[in-house]
């Protein structure tokens, strides 16, 4: 079907028929391919509602006053554990936050072909950003020597062992495939799996269960504000990944083999194994309120959580949140006095999305 515009002499032909194929050719990979970015007509709606989520939920690291936290950090009351938390959070995912940001810019974000899809991950990257930048904020203002943080996620055996787990799985894609490979289209899925369910989804969630316990007893206010918007941004991400996903399984059938679903879950399991070892490093003795073995039990919870959003067995049936409290802290709309909020903090409240307890 053609409509034509009239404009004084001139005749313009628009063809529906080949507007609609082109929209029919929207796939997250070996889609169309264009360099001209139409988003319109959407074919992904969940990736632009995201999208326009996360940009609603924007905040910057200098919004938040670490006055407290300094003052606390260099007063006598902070315990050497509660230090520690502190000092592995940073040195952990200064180094977590820059992986994922990079494996969405130059590995999934070049393989799919939808703009849309393309959108919501260069928002998703940014974001990545703005965490790194809210831990050169907490370093700086806490006068933490660089060095050390650079030492850490460069010597400690768990920390290296986490970021090793996650980056096979990029380095693995940082070349020219043929996705209509089933193998290679397991090796994207895979990756998909890996960086938005067991890194940002599972393995993310035992320092931030930390940080926040500390923020619940009035420890490092200005710290665990950050975390909490920090982990307002990820819940997003997980689903972000999670719909990636689940549209790639079902655009591509052939690559759902119980073979492939058998390599998932363990993969989880080994997220969860190394997690386990790390949670041991963070709380080598049982500070006030934080327990490891709780820690750990929480992680079995979320991860079976991300398994079963994904149609995947869960690996601990009939698992309960030990630490339903966090749901409570990641409402970042309350606590907030109007008056000494930032213009940013009730600008857009209108507009502020936070997680629902599935994330939790």
């Amino acid at each position: 079907m053609e409509k034509i515009y009239k404009i004084g002499t001139r005749e313009f032909p628009l063809d529906q028929d080949k507007a609609e194929a082109a929209f029919a050719a929207k796939k997250v990979i070996n889609g169309r391919q264009s360099m001209t970015f139409n988003l319109l007509p959407l074919k992904y709606q969940w990736a632009y509602d995201l999208y326009r989520i996360m940009k609603a939920n924007h905040w910057e690291p200098e919004d938040i006053q670490m006055q407290k936290d300094v003052e606390q950090w260099r007063s006598g009351e902070i315990s050497q554990n509660e230090r520690w938390i502190i000092m592995m959070g940073i040195g952990y995912f200064s180094a977590a936050e820059g992986i994922v940001g990079d494996n969405i810019q130059h590995v999934v974000r070049e393989l799919v072909t939808a703009p849309e899809l393309k959108l919501v991950l260069g928002r998703h990257a940014h974001e990545e950003n703005i965490h790194a930048d809210s831990l050169l904020y907490m370093i700086s203002s806490l006068g933490i020597n660089p060095h050390e943080c650079e030492a850490m996620f460069e010597q400690i055996p768990t920390i290296v062992k986490k970021n090793e787990f996650v980056t096979k799985h990029s380095n693995n894609l940082r070349r020219d495939l043929d996705l209509t490979s089933i193998a290679n289209k397991q090796l994207l899925a895979k990756n998909i799996f890996v960086f938005g369910q067991c890194m940002e989804g599972t393995q993310f969630y035992g320092l931030f269960g930390m940080i926040l316990s500390l923020y619940r007893q009035n420890k490092f206010p200005g710290i665990g504000q950050m975390f909490r918007y920090t982990l307002r941004d990820e819940s997003n991400h997980i689903e972000v990944f999670r719909n990636l996903f689940m549209d790639l399984v079902e655009e591509n059938p052939d690559l759902w083999t119980a073979e492939f679903r058998e390599d998932l879950v363990n993969t989880m399991r080994e997220a969860i194994a190394l997690e386990k070892e790390f949670i041991r490093d963070c709380l080598p003795v049982n500070a006030v309120g934080l327990s490891a073995d709780e820690f750990e039990h929480y992680i079995e919870y979320i991860a079976d959580r991300r398994l079963a959003s994904c149609g995947l067995p869960v690996l601990n049936p009939g698992v309960q949140n030990p630490l339903p409290w966090l749901a409570e802290m990641m409402d970042v709309r309350k606590e907030q006095n109007f008056f000494e909020g930032k213009v940013t903090d009730y600008q857009k409240a209108s507009a502020l999305q936070v997680s629902s307890d599935d994330d939790l």
